[in-house]
């Protein structure tokens, strides 16, 4: 099992009596798929495994970066009380319109959570969940275009392929409503990140959260510098709550491997050249 970690070539070659990779999360962006089934490793992850917690850790990132939370408790603890300034510098969440890219299941318990906070919410997928769905949620569909177009806040919650890489560079930045704040507990690939800075410098973008980044672990980043800028270690989905149930989804998945029966829909994503069957 891994959980941070990933899977190349290199180890694959030194774990030559390694058959089985169980992620214990759903991103796969650091495990080499052409090495793993050169070797026929199969691996697997977990489906929807920490969508609360990352939901979660969303909004807070999200009123975080609205409301300049880092930037106001730095100031109160060094003893300097900006309750004037305040009032000029934070903005509410009631009555914006959030654009969610990404409407699996992290983006729907986003959507959930949304409900109670007096906004309008947009998504973007490139697969529709069905109009009932969306009725549940109270979520409009509309292109990714439109949505940048719309939206107060927008949240990423896709996954880090070819075709997202980058997905929001600077021309789709430059979309952007105007003051629209950025928020990615996805992957840090996501978001062209020199192109974010230069917005945030010239004001066209009001604030950023992030909790990934591209380059991971990060130790130093101008956006660092910024109190427009809400950061944290990629630690969206980590409560100590969830681990235990991780784990224990993960240890499951191992031995239904190891009996030959077909793991949950969904988490299989490389099989052994010969499947097993149930």
């Amino acid at each position: 099992m891994i959980i941070g970690t990933g899977v190349d070539a290199a180890l694959l070659e030194a774990a030559t009596n390694l058959r089985f990779v169980q992620k214990l999360g759903a991103g796969l962006d650091n495990v080499d798929p052409a090495a793993c089934r050169m070797r026929n490793v199969a691996v697997a992850r977990l489906q929807a495994g920490n969508a609360a917690q990352v939901a979660e850790h969303t909004l807070l990132l999200m009123l975080a970066a609205l409301r300049r939370l880092p930037y106001f408790d730095r100031q109160t603890r060094a003893g300097t009380w900006l309750r004037t300034e305040g009032r000029a510098m934070q903005r509410q969440l009631a009555g914006k319109t959030v654009g969610l890219i990404g409407l699996g299941a992290i983006g729907r318990e986003v959507a959930r959570r949304l409900a109670g906070f007096d906004v309008d919410v947009v998504y973007y997928d490139i697969e529709r969940p069905g109009r009932d769905l969306e009725t549940k949620l109270g979520v409009r569909f509309c292109q990714f275009e439109e949505l940048l177009s719309l939206s107060d806040v927008v949240s990423l919650h896709v996954p880090l392929t070819a075709e997202t890489r980058n997905m929001l560079d600077a021309s789709r930045i430059g979309m952007l409503r105007p003051g629209a704040t950025i928020i990615n507990c996805a992957r840090g690939g996501l978001i062209d990140e020199a192109a974010l800075r230069l917005a945030l410098e010239r004001k066209d973008v009001h604030a950023a959260a992030l909790d990934t980044f591209d380059v991971e672990p990060l130790h130093a980043s101008s956006l660092f510098e910024r109190d427009d800028v809400v950061v944290t270690p990629h630690v969206a989905g980590a409560t100590l709550e969830n681990f235990r149930h991780v784990f224990e989804r993960g240890c499951r998945n191992i031995e239904l491997f190891l009996a030959g029966t077909r793991l949950p829909e969904g988490e299989l994503i490389i099989a052994p050249a010969q499947e097993l069957q149930p």
